[in-house]
This record gives structure tokens, C-alpha cells and sequence, in this order.
């Protein structure tokens, strides 16, 4: 992660905060994928929500069909 988040505490807690975010959408991935995320320097100052909604909105342009079906529409916000 780029010093650019900010300092240690700043990243670190951003790079926590992803980890959790990512771990409750990994279903919605396929098992042969490689998901890359990489924070930019406005998520050291993003909240929970923020992130969340951030991060839901780049796997549904990645993911349409998944996130169309019944199983994965309530998967995202």
C-alpha cells in the first residue's frame, strides 16, 4: 500500500478495514479469479460505509451477471 494513504496507522487500518470487506463478498468471485485492490490516497480518510459502498460499486461493474441473479442481488448494497 502506497504511503500516499497516509502514515502506518492510516494504512494499516485501511488495509484491515478492506480484508473484511473483501472476505464477506468472496462468494460473489469466481474460484479461478485474481482480485486486486488497491487503495488510493482519499480511502485514509473514507469511512466503513464509504468503502463498502466503494467497493460494491467496482465489483458490479466486474461482476454484472453475478450481481443480476436472485443469490447475488442482495449480496451488494
Amino acid at each position: 500500500m502506497s504511503k500516499a494513504v497516509g502514515n502506518a496507522v492510516t494504512r494499516n487500518r485501511v488495509k484491515r478495514r478492506l480484508r473484511h470487506l473483501v472476505r464477506e463478498r468472496l462468494e460473489l468471485l469466481p474460484a479461478s479469479g485474481v482480485l486486486v485492490v488497491r487503495a488510493t490516497p482519499a480511502s485514509g480518510g473514507a469511512s466503513g460505509p464509504q468503502l463498502a459502498a466503494d467497493l460494491d460499486q467496482c465489483l458490479s461493474k466486474v461482476l454484472p451477471n453475478r450481481l443480476s441473479s436472485p443469490a447475488g442481488a442482495g449480496a451488494l448494497r
